[in-house]
């Protein structure tokens, strides 16, 4: 672990405008936060979405703080203060962390995942394959972050800048070969990856999320972009070619393109040839291979992680023999049996693409041999725009749907229930119903379900808590479910 650094060299790949005081002294650490900034600190003030860190530079200093990056120097300076301007220090933020933890992307094959749908199971995946190929490999998902196979929970999707580094850097200590990460549209846009080098990019789908943070479709497919136009030369772009937005992304990179597809031409072809609630059989670029994932939009998860593989150089047929052992991520598309005869299934879709994912993929099963009752809520404090439409959606698919609360955060679930209900206006009343409490929703579920139905409990997966006025109360649907089932 790095005790200190130059702050010269610290900067070295910083896009700096102007340097008040001495480069040449040596910090003891660094922070973003103030308030964790300690003597002989170097502090980094970075304008966030919440509040402006330029206004913590002078408690930034009274903490002992010896050095400042920032974008706007303060009008009053203090003497013996070091003072870096910056273009972006939210991109020097990134760098600086890289360079403080010895650019530990740089001693790894670091692939990034990103998209709508499909980041956590591809990256998983990959991290699986990797592992049961012999290779030390490390793994930063919404779910879970591991160091080979020490497991650290999740925060975020993208950790950030320092806690990011710190963990390639982890990776690196304990001899990792490879690294797969989710990279959210919120990290791209926030630099939290700035400064790392990837080997490879992989982009899964693009439809309606996050438009509270992005606020137009737009922004957010260009934060995605933004990804793909900073891959070197030297890495490889894996896009969805079925996507209208897989073209877009490779506008601008300088990464060899490399494409999958299950409707067209691609380096990567996949064909869904049997599907059945226990798997699906397909053939990938000719050759068949029988996996334990079901539904389309999983296909494609498979092949990204197949053409992945195979451009990390990985034998095609050795990876299509592991791809038929390996099972669900947590918390996505998790199938529960009763002893009643019904199956439950438990999936993360909180998007209505993702939600029309699922439902599609069960009844392409079912085959109209059994009805679908769909339990779903929305988050609060998100896109609003997107709850008629997952409601929607749902009643569309469904022969029932429960609505219900998810996180409702810091709104009252009955209002973002009410909202949902907006897209349900034209709709037979029989068709869906409201039931304010999660747990009761799928306990109701289960009373109605009859042997051969399934019920999709969407949202949540594999969360393990229900967030409430800044709170978050332990709340697993796995668990309700099996509960249920055992009772």
């Amino acid at each position: 672990m790095i005790c200190n650094m130059e702050l010269k060299k610290l900067i070295s790949k910083v896009n700096v405008a102007e340097t008040n005081g001495n480069p040449e002294i040596s910090v003891e650490g660094f922070h973003s936060d103030s308030r964790k900034v300690q003597p002989g600190f170097l502090f980094i003030a970075v304008p966030g979405t919440q509040s402006d860190g330029h206004l913590f530079i002078g408690k930034a200093i009274e903490n002992g703080a010896i050095a400042v990056v920032c974008q706007v120097l303060p009008e009053s300076r203090q003497a013996g203060i070091t003072y870096i301007k910056v273009t972006d220090s939210a991109e020097a933020l990134g760098r600086i962390a890289s360079a403080w933890y010895g650019e530990p992307s740089e001693q790894l094959m670091l692939v990034g995942v990103t998209g709508t749908n499909g980041k956590t199971t591809i990256a998983t995946l990959l991290y699986h394959i990797f592992r049961k190929l012999g290779y030390k490999t490390g793994l930063l998902s919404t779910v879970c972050n591991y160091v080979n196979e020490k497991m650290a929970p999740a925060t975020h999707t993208t950790p950030d800048a320092i806690e990011l580094n710190a963990l390639l850097a982890e990776m690196v200590e304990a001899g990792c070969d490879y690294a797969f990460m989710e990279v959210s549209s919120h990290a791209i846009d926030q630099k939290r990856i700035a400064g790392l080098q990837f080997k490879g990019g992989i982009f899964t789908n693009l439809t309606r999320d996050h438009l509270d943070y992005h606020h137009t479709f737009e922004a957010y497919r260009d934060a995605k972009k933004d990804f793909f136009d900073r891959l070197p030369a030297g890495a490889f772009a894996l896009t969805n070619k079925d996507d209208k937005n897989g073209t877009f992304m490779l506008q601008n990179t300088k990464a060899n393109q490399q494409s999958y597809s299950l409707l067209s031409l691609a380096d990567f072809k996949g064909k869904i040839l049997e599907s059945h609630f226990d798997g699906t059989m397909m053939s990938i670029n000719g050759k068949e291979v029988a996996t334990q994932f079901v539904g389309k939009f999983n296909a494609y998860n498979l092949l990204a992680v197949y053409g992945a593989s195979v451009l990390l150089g990985q034998k095609p047929d050795e990876v299509l023999v592991l791809l038929s052992t390996l099972q669900s991520v947590s918390g996505r598309f998790q199938p529960f049996r009763s002893p009643e005869g019904y199956t439950a299934i438990v999936d993360y879709a909180h998007t209505p693409d993702a939600l029309t994912n699922v439902l599609n993929a069960i009844r392409e099963v079912l085959a109209d041999k059994g009805n679908i009752i769909t339990v779903v809520g929305c988050g609060g404090n998100r896109d609003k725009g997107k709850r008629p439409i997952m409601a929607k959606e749902a009643v569309r698919l469904s022969n029932l749907v429960i609505l219900t609360s998810d996180n409702p955060r810091f709104e009252e679930p009955d209002d973002i229930i009410r909202d949902m209900a907006e897209g349900l206006v034209d709709v037979d009343k029989k068709k869906w119903l409201k039931i304010t409490d999660r747990k009761e929703a799928i306990r109701t579920a289960c009373l109605l379900a009859q042997t051969g139905d399934v019920i999709l409990i969407a949202g949540k997966g594999h969360e393990d808590y229900q967030e409430v006025k800044g709170v978050k109360h332990h709340f697993d649907d796995r668990e309700v479910i099996k509960e249920i089932h055992n009772s």
